[in-house]
């Protein structure tokens, strides 16, 4: 990195921390839990900025790269949940004037059903957390050679700083800078591959190029409930996980409760779910675009540095040097197959267009297959190194091709998407620790000044404990996948209860405690057996935990017993 990378980097960063800490002077309970009185706009950024974690542009771009569009389908169901959150959990929320999701539950059940609930949030936040700040940690640490510990405690400090001292105040109003500085960074990522691109070839084009080998391919109607992403589980385990996660995590509420009333922060959400879908499919073709750029640059066989540095001083270094003179060779056949390609294209000769994207898709199969092979090589020199490296190819391509300057921006791009979903999450978690743990079940009185106090405390807490997490974590299969996997553990429990909350009235809340425990386990026990895609479990577990409670309720009435003592 170029010295302007770095001014570039810097600068960005310290200018959101100081900015924050700066524009969210003051100790009201309002301002650091609420937010105060946020407009629709800053609402529905902060929302955004929120959910779109550095997992998100670290991970989405090489997601299209090795596996097409067909992610996008995974986002399917958020506008409709968009649309019930506005109209039942909205209107609901600002007329109890809660200042958590769970403190509802108190209301509605009781205390142990709304300190479950809370738990399970935050098991499931805290470890997201940890997660956040390790994801471009670890990828930074490979392919820059900064220390990951380093990595983990400087994005960990930078967060803490500006959310412990400013709250939910804070982190909105920061989060509105940080969605500025990364939609521009993607944007020129965006028109610069293009810009980089044979001069002959157009945005048509390059679509046709990618569409070609299958990269295009959005809607999948198959309706199999161990594929991930089908157009059926975007619709329903997608919205059911939206649901879930907009619903009835505070890190999300806490966003729209800071609206100064429930038009406010209908009017966020509502931005969110028209605006989500194009920037993940926006964010996608990114991904598709470096795709088509690699057609006629040079890319590596694997794009872990690190996993290349263990292969080439083990015993298979000469087995990985076969494969990659395999890959040299494969690259220049492909550069042909693309000229010829886009020749038929211009030329409008049908049949040579067909027979050219036979040849394309050929050399591209090859070429995966090369890839996969590199990948069991690896596996087997080292263990403990990373084989899948579809995180690492968006952050190899911007230090590698990327001028002096748009680097630093894109690593800020990166860095910033990191402290805005972390920085929610702590806020999140220092509230509902203090406010659904620690004040309702600490005996005596409490100001406003002892629960923003408390709350700091609390918050400070998390974030060294996110850090800890971050130091420890070891890199999954795809980031984006373990965060949403994480949350469907939990989310399909902790939403259930909220809708048995709203829909429900007869069902009290010792019926509804068990069925969540019981739920709890089942949809863990069904995660680890691999009993269908992680997606489907929110509408499991949600499903799972309204019958049981509805059946415990129904039997306890049946037998006319006293209710169940817990």
């Amino acid at each position: 990195m170029a010295a302007l990378d770095w001014i570039v980097l810097a600068g960005t960063l310290f200018f959101i921390v100081g900015y924050g800490v700066w524009k969210t002077r003051g100790d009201s309970m309002e301002d650091y839990v609420r937010g105060g009185q946020t407009k629709w706009w800053t609402i529905g950024l902060s929302v955004m900025a929120t959910q779109a974690s550095a997992i998100t542009f670290l991970s989405t771009p090489g997601q299209a790269f090795h596996d097409g569009m067909g992610f996008v389908q995974f986002y399917f169901g958020l506008p409709l949940a968009m649309i019930v959150i506005c109209a039942v959990f909205i209107p609901i929320y600002h007329k109890l004037k809660v200042y958590t999701a769970y403190e509802m539950l108190e209301k509605r059940f009781d205390l142990k059903t709304r300190t479950l609930t809370a738990i399970l949030f935050l098991i499931q936040r805290g470890l997201a957390a940890g997660i956040t700040i390790f994801a471009p940690s670890i990828i930074l640490s490979a392919v820059l050679g900064w220390d990951l510990r380093t990595l983990n405690i400087i994005i960990g400090i930078l967060v803490i700083i500006y959310t412990v001292l400013g709250g939910t105040k804070a982190v909105n109003i920061t989060q509105k800078q940080q969605m500025f500085v990364i939609m521009v960074g993607m944007f020129f990522a965006f028109f610069f591959i293009m810009g980089s691109l044979p001069t002959d070839i157009s945005f048509g084009e390059a679509l046709k190029i990618a569409g070609a080998n299958n990269k295009l391919e959005i809607l999948n109607f198959e309706f199999d409930t161990k594929n991930r992403y089908t157009f059926w589980s975007g619709i329903t385990g997608g919205f059911f996980l939206a649901l879930a996660y907009f619903g009835t995590d505070q890190s999300q509420v806490q966003r729209y409760l800071s609206g100064k009333d429930i038009r406010e922060s209908q009017l966020g959400l509502i931005f969110n779910g028209i605006f989500k879908i194009p920037m993940q499919f926006f964010i996608l073709l990114v991904g598709v675009m470096v795709f088509v750029f690699y057609q006629y640059n040079p890319s590596p066989l694997h794009f872990n540095p690190a996993a290349n540095e263990a292969i080439k001083t083990s015993k298979f270094a000469e087995d990985y040097a076969i494969l990659e003179k395999g890959h040299r060779e494969l690259e220049k056949e492909k550069r042909m197959a693309q000229n010829d390609f886009v020749t038929a294209l211009k030329l409008k000769d049908y049949n040579a267009i067909e027979q050219a994207k036979i040849n394309l898709y050929r050399v591209n199969q090859e070429e995966l297959g090369n890839r996969e092979a590199a990948r069991t090589l690896i596996g087997a020199a080292d263990d403990n190194v990373e084989v899948n490296d579809k995180d690492y190819v968006f952050i190899h391509f911007i230090l590698n091709n990327l001028p002096r300057g748009l680097i630093g921006l894109l690593l800020a791009v990166i860095l910033s998407a990191a402290m805005s979903s972390t920085a929610s999450e702590l806020n999140a978690l220092g509230t509902i620790t203090a406010l659904d743990l620690y004040k309702r079940n600490k005996k005596g009185d409490f100001t406003q000044k002892d629960d923003v106090w408390a709350t700091k405390g609390f918050t400070l807490l998390w974030g060294v404990i996110a850090i800890i997490i971050a130091c420890i974590a070891n890199l999954f299969d795809n980031l984006i996948q373990l965060v949403n996997i994480i949350g469907s553990i939990f989310y399909g429990n902790v939403l259930g209860v909220f809708i048995l909350a709203f829909f429900f009235k007869f069902v009290k809340g010792n019926a509804v405690f068990i069925a969540a425990l019981i739920t709890q386990v089942i949809v863990i026990l069904g995660w680890y057996q691999d009993w269908m895609s992680y997606l489907w479990l929110n509408a499991f577990g949600c499903s799972l935990v309204i019958v049981l409670a509805m059946l415990l309720e129904m039997l306890d009435r049946t037998l006319g017993q006293p209710p169940i003592k817990t």
